[in-house]
């Protein structure tokens, strides 16, 4: 079951509302590849709690200087800790219940 916080369904209108930020902005980031909405039937873009703390934490590390390019750099890289750290942990789970006596 997905998390509330990962339900997309919070429009632009209401992340600007909630964040300050621009709407242009938003799709700023989104076009930057930092953000990833999902989109309506209609084509509206949907955003969940946890895009709108990313967005913030974005939004705080352009304050400080930090390029774009750097920060989806480090996301990526982020990603691919968590990836590596699940299938060790995978790994680990299967080594201890495939294991025989």
């Amino acid at each position: 079951m997905i998390s509330y916080k990962d339900k997309k369904v919070i429009t632009i209108g209401i992340v600007h509302e909630l964040t300050g930020l621009s709407e242009r902005k938003i799709r700023y980031y989104e076009e930057r590849g930092l953000l990833f909405p999902e989109r309506s039937k209609r084509g509206t873009r949907k955003y969940s709690f946890s895009d709108i703390e990313l967005l913030m934490k974005i939004a705080d590390l352009r304050e400080d200087g930090v390029q774009t390019t750097e920060i989806k750099r480090d996301m990526i890289r982020e990603k691919r800790k968590k990836d590596i750290r699940s299938e060790m942990l995978q790994g680990q789970l299967n080594a201890h219940f495939n294991r025989r006596p």
